[in-house]
């Protein structure tokens, strides 16, 4: 399975953006879709993962600003970001756990906020 983000970029503080992440070779394989990020000096941490099912999980810092879906014919998902502050800066990772035990990466894409 190979996933490529894109739709990052430089963005100002309450600005939306919308980076979405394409998978692609043996996807049958994927038991979700989700994104991580890591700032520097920081730990990654888990921004949305939405399962096969549709049910979705966010960490604390982006809920209520961040939607994450899935358009499955596509085998694309999408990571809406509103009202984006400058600590949303970091490198966003796809991630897709899969069920052969195996969690797929994407490259990461750079969101930067300025203030």
């Amino acid at each position: 399975v190979q996933l490529v983000e894109s739709g990052g970029g430089l963005v100002q503080a309450g600005g939306p953006l919308r980076p979405s992440c394409v998978a692609s070779g043996r996807t049958s394989r994927i038991t979700a879709m989700g994104w991580y990020r890591q700032a520097p000096g920081k730990q990654r941490e888990l921004v949305a993962i939405i399962y096969n099912g549709g049910f979705t999980n966010y960490g604390d810092s982006v809920k209520a600003r961040f939607t994450i879906s899935r358009d499955n014919a596509k085998n694309t998902a999408y990571l809406q970001m509103n009202n984006l502050k400058p600590e949303d800066t970091a490198v966003y990772s796809c991630h897709a756990p899969s069920n052969m035990g195996v969690n797929y990466w994407g490259q990461g894409t750079q969101v930067t906020v300025s203030s």
